[in-house]
């Protein structure tokens, strides 16, 4: 190791030891030991309404008329070479010199993409942002990259995160013209490179690299950087991609990536990737009976032990006198260095799932209840003046573009919201859109509750892709005495049941529900037809042949009823993608 890491690893292991004794996990569940070192409820404690910011965050960006300082954000592309007509930009950061391409995947898809997550179609108007999109899609190498121009081998990060992003636009649209397609030839490609990366024949690939070049069909390294965080992210992506076509090329090439993770030592987490890697691993077992190290590459995405780039984590402290707990970037960079996008992207990975493996059902909801409280000091509004890089830029009123990152301290001020530009003389501001533009992704999962302090997750939201379910929330309560939150189920006899808690919450109920969430723990409520068909199929159990729990234990009320599959054939190893439209339901150098 070199000198740098070593130290990093010291300073976080040193923050290991002095945050305190973990509390007892309750049954059933496991506990993340990072996450335990979180406060059950952190000080100050303020959730915005997310949705609100992700509105008032594409009203502002996609407005080809805002009129003020570095206004408008948006421009028209008209002659991006991967469309027949315009394409269109989005700055990097406010202040940025606009058109022509210079502009980011990462930035303008997850931007379409927080939109329609929070209902907002972005194909209505004068406008088809979600076709503009296709843009990134570079044809010569099937793959969504983060330029209209350009080729692979530089990053795999840069060259993986457009995808996700883009497969979820696919997954939002699926009638719009092009995206499916465009999903199914990247997962052709990446199954293609995870062959050409097996050292031989039946190995599993080896990721240990910085990049993969398509037109050599060879791995790419920079020096010392490796970002073997890829493999989960093109696991996830094969397995996306298996559920849409059920092609057995992608469900191979999937557990190959996964293979890898398995056998690594060493925390892999570079950038953003690394926990699409535990849903994977979650959604590999729950929906095909592997037997993937789930809690290892969770507990990855926590604890900053990393060896690629040095304590690249979870935040898991207090910086002056606001908690910052659940934030996400590096942990021993001038004390930490927290990132808005690495923030906003996590949670949707790791809120979903919780569906296919409950066992984490509590570890993820008090991290979310800390990470949506504290992502809101990336935003001017949230500090004083003195304590940001750029507070002079007022065209924004909705505060809604937020800096780039949050340090835990930079000229004596803790904890400061800056970023790389300003200080590099590379623009006028650090409030970073490509950082902003994923807001949408959290605003889609989280939702106050009439409790204070607990917050309602939606499982489904971010779930691209995934097999058929009924809506699933999950609840957890920070609180050292049972409390009752309402759901509202609509007008159709619903059941609830809890697939954290292996039992049924409600057998019949339409309205407003009352679900009583006991003390220090978590509920995943599954809102079921009243009344369905309960089977159950080896570790699962099924309402009118939909999965609600993916982790039944052979105990409890839930096995009321049940009409054993003794004798029924085989479960299948895929669930065919629900059908119809499902519209708006709801960068910096590697």
């Amino acid at each position: 190791m070199t000198r740098q890491r070593v130290a990093a690893f010291l300073i976080t292991a040193l923050a290991l030891a002095t945050l305190g004794a973990a509390q007892p996990c309750p049954a059933g569940q496991i506990a993340i030991e990072w996450v335990e070192r979180m406060p059950a409820i952190p000080e100050p404690f303020d959730v915005r309404d997310w949705r609100t910011v992700a509105r008032h965050y594409d009203r502002l960006v996609f407005d080809l008329h805002a009129e003020g300082p570095f206004l408008p954000l948006v421009w028209l592309d008209p002659d991006v070479p991967n469309l027949d007509g315009p394409g269109f930009g989005l700055p990097s950061y406010v202040g940025l010199a606009r058109g022509g391409h210079r502009h980011e995947g990462i930035n303008g898809i997850a931007a379409v993409l927080g939109a329609s997550l929070i209902g907002i179609d972005k194909t209505a108007g004068p406008h088809n942002w979600v076709q503009m999109c296709r843009q990134y899609y570079q044809p010569d190498v099937g793959l969504v990259l983060n330029g209209v121009r350009g080729g692979t081998g530089r990053s795999f990060w840069y060259e993986i995160w457009p995808s996700i992003l883009f497969y979820g636009l696919a997954d939002r649209y699926p009638d719009e013209n092009g995206l499916l397609p465009t999903c199914r030839r990247i997962a052709d490609r990446w199954a293609e490179a995870v062959e050409a990366l097996r050292p031989e024949r039946g190995r599993a690939p080896d990721f240990d690299h910085a990049a993969f070049d398509f037109r050599t069909m060879q791995a790419v390294d920079h020096g010392r950087r490796r970002e073997p965080e890829a493999a989960a992210g093109v696991a996830w992506m094969l397995l996306a991609a298996h559920q849409r076509w059920a092609d057995p090329t992608h469900l191979e090439a999937a557990w190959a990536c996964l293979a890898f993770l398995d056998g690594h030592e060493a925390n892999p987490y570079y950038e953003v990737l690394l926990p699409w890697g535990a849903l994977a691993a979650a959604r590999a077992n729950g929906q095909h009976g592997a037997d993937h190290d789930v809690r290892k590459i969770l507990t990855w995405c926590f604890d900053g032990r990393t060896t690629p780039r040095g304590s690249w984590g979870t935040v898991c402290g207090r910086w002056g006198e606001v908690d910052c707990h659940g934030l996400v970037g590096s942990l021993t960079d001038r004390g930490g260095y927290a990132f808005g996008m690495n923030t906003f992207a996590q949670p949707a990975a790791l809120v979903p799932l919780v569906r296919y493996d409950d066992r984490f059902a509590r570890a993820v909801g008090r991290y979310m209840l800390n990470a949506a409280s504290a992502a809101r000091l990336f935003y001017p509004d949230a500090l004083p003046p003195d304590h940001q890089s750029s507070p002079d830029w007022k065209a924004d009123p909705a505060n809604c573009v937020a800096y780039e990152g949050l340090r835990k301290e930079w000229d004596g001020k803790c904890p400061y919201a800056t970023g790389d530009v300003v200080r590099r003389n590379k623009g006028p501001t650090d409030l970073g859109l490509y950082g902003s533009s994923h807001v949408g992704l959290v605003a889609a999962l989280v939702q106050r509750t009439d409790e204070d302090h607990i917050l309602r997750l939606d499982c489904l939201a971010t779930d691209f892709h995934h097999p058929p379910a009924y809506p699933t929330y999950l609840y957890y309560n920070p609180h050292d005495g049972p409390r009752q939150v309402s759901l509202d189920v609509g007008n159709a006899k619903r059941g609830l049941y809890d697939a954290a808690g292996n039992r049924w919450l409600i057998r019949g109920v339409r309205g407003k529900a009352a679900v009583t969430v006991p003390a220090d723990a978590a509920v995943l409520v599954v809102v079921c037809p009243a009344g369905g068909k309960v089977i159950r199929d080896g570790p699962r159990l099924l309402v009118d042949g939909v999965v609600v729990d993916y982790r039944m234990e052979a105990r409890g009320e839930a096995l009321d009823s049940v009409t054993p599959t003794a004798g029924a054939p085989p479960r299948p190893m895929f669930h065919p993608a629900p059908s119809g439209p499902r519209r708006g339901s709801g960068g910096r150098d590697p």
